[in-house]
């Protein structure tokens, strides 16, 4: 059992098999989380009802279909005051070519992923910014020039509290000392 939300296994096994594949038939997801259909969709719409399912989403190939630029940017305020915070991540929240925005403790206290058609309107975007009243002390970019992973995290691992370093110390070499 899932101690944060009261979640048991075949819940995590049904948000697993829905943030693989997104929207499933009834008898798939079924298939899939080894439970029969009606059950198994009646715990579906329970976990959409809870807020547990945000939405579904596809994974276009964007650079099929269009030329980008993303920028990765992180950002550090000149103040650390709550109003401060919530004056940038509202203004965050409104601007659609930042796609992924985490605030961070340590050295800087936001890192942003900026997606735009050009490198020209990412620095106009920034000059915006610069220009609001934000606070924002400094600010540095990286250009991304390939993409070499993207994925979500494994839900059932979480879960489960295991981690891959748990699993890997017993091998030779991969954390533990052979004699």
């Amino acid at each position: 059992m899932n101690e944060k939300h009261g979640l048991d296994s075949t819940d995590i096994r049904i948000l697993s098999a829905v943030q693989k594949h997104g929207q499933l038939s009834k008898t798939r997801l079924a298939e899939i989380v080894n439970l029969s259909p009606t059950p198994c969709w009646a715990r579906l719409a329970r976990l959409r009802a809870a807020g547990f399912i945000r939405g579904y989403h596809a994974d276009i190939a964007l650079d099929r279909i269009v030329n980008f630029t993303q920028v990765i940017v992180t950002v550090s305020l000149k103040h650390h005051r709550k109003p401060d915070f919530d004056r940038f991540e509202a203004r965050i929240r409104d601007i659609e070519e930042v796609t992924q925005c985490i605030a961070t403790g340590g050295g800087m206290d936001y890192v942003m992923t900026v997606v735009s058609p050009s490198l020209a309107v990412f620095q106009e975007l920034m000059d915006e910014l610069a220009s609001d009243d934000l606070s924002i002390d400094r600010y540095i970019i990286y250009i991304a020039t390939r993409q070499i992973k993207s994925g979500r995290p494994n839900l059932a691992r979480l879960a489960a509290g295991t981690a891959r370093h748990a699993r890997g110390s017993d091998q030779p070499g991969k954390g533990s000392k052979s004699a």
